[in-house]
């Protein structure tokens, strides 16, 4: 037995996690690599060479790092729990109108599930990961916090995390940037390693075209959407679209027609197939309505809490109000804030700590 105990390391292949797997072994941690079959490219019916955390090739590079290092390495088949709820939830949230962020679903939901199953399974005390972000403490409360790499924190997808899951879990990589992760590769012997390319897709969607995901896993959906309209807020129509799940909030290219100043999706009606069209102002809102809200620093938010708002991953945030109003918060805006889009997450910042976060499901 090691001496700082035994810890299950999700192991895609890539570097992140290589180096993760790595680290925790030089740590003086008993190591266990495990690997998660999450989806079947074969059956994706994409264009794109199957590559990435499923692919076999990736498959094989993780168990070459264990024989290398001496530890044991698992592979767990939970493609249909996968599909069954991330792959699900990622149609029916588009049919819906809104607009998914699938990976905070699987980190939530179903990776770390997967993980502390197989943890307690394995008699692992701890899990790891190659995600770019901290834990912290507070009041013996666990939070979220950025990592060191302001370009590849991952924090954003982080908010729906357990006290449960963050009170074993462990990211080695959070006071690290990537071009050191690189060279810590570089160092331990993985040159070809520290060179891999990253890959920014769903990882369910290969060729990264979700509008033809959406055709494949729904029968004759061009046929039910189709002969929708373009519409101004005022209800003037003023064109034809191929189908409203095919459209997101804020979308400016790929209208396929031609307005005479820039348009810009501001609202999606999937009772009447319409999506409503208007200038860049029209997007501007002051605040949203979040729910399935996860608090992490706090118990509970102090009344008008300020914290910064992130509506997307690459947002810089605003500056906001928090109101909790039981499991939901209302967000009001103290600056202007472009295309929230419902579906997607907003996430609460204090400096860099994640108070936590929620789903977007309305906006004023």
């Amino acid at each position: 037995m090691s001496k700082h105990g035994r810890v299950l390391v999700a192991m895609s292949g890539g570097i992140d996690s290589t180096v993760t797997a790595m680290m925790m072994h030089e740590q003086g941690y008993e190591v266990v690599g495990i690997t998660m079959k999450t989806w079947d490219y074969a059956t994706s019916g994409g264009s794109k060479k199957e590559t990435g955390c499923c692919s076999l090739d990736s498959i094989n590079d993780a168990r070459e790092v264990a024989v290398n290092f001496g530890f044991h390495h698992f592979i767990v088949d939970i493609r249909n729990e996968f599909g069954d709820y991330v792959i699900d939830n990622f149609v029916s949230e588009y049919m819906a109108g809104r607009t998914p962020n699938p990976c905070v679903l699987c980190n939530t939901h179903i990776k770390w599930s997967a993980l502390l199953k197989r943890a307690d399974a394995l008699d692992c005390e701890f899990i790891a990961t190659g995600h770019y972000a901290q834990i912290n403490d507070l009041d013996g409360r666990k939070y979220i916090s950025r990592s060191a790499d302001s370009n590849k924190d991952q924090s954003y997808v982080l908010w729906g995390l357990s006290q449960e899951c963050m009170q074993r879990s462990k990211f080695p990589l959070g006071p690290y940037t990537k071009p050191e992760v690189r060279q810590m590769a570089y160092d331990f012997g993985y040159e070809e390693l520290s060179k891999k390319a990253e890959s920014f897709e769903i990882c369910f969607v290969p060729d990264n075209d979700y509008r033809s995901f959406l055709r494949r896993r729904v029968d004759g959906l061009d046929k039910q959407v189709a002969g929708g309209s373009f519409v101004n807020k005022s209800g003037e129509v003023l064109g034809e679209h191929q189908g409203y799940p095919f459209y997101t909030i804020g979308q400016r290219r790929g209208l396929g027609k031609a307005f005479g100043e820039p348009m810009f999706v501001t609202e999606i009606r999937p009772d009447t197939n319409t999506v409503v069209l208007g200038r860049v102002d029209e997007l501007i809102k002051n605040g949203t309505d979040v729910a399935q809200v996860n608090l992490m620093k706090y118990a509970e938010l102090p009344d008008d809490f300020e914290a910064v708002t992130k509506v997307r991953y690459r947002d810089n945030g605003t500056l906001s109000t928090l109101t909790q109003q039981g499991d939901k918060v209302r967000v009001e805006f103290l600056a202007n804030v472009k295309g929230v889009a419902p579906g997607q997450s907003a996430v609460f910042y204090e400096g860099d700590d994640v108070v936590g976060g929620g789903i977007i499901y309305g906006s004023f």
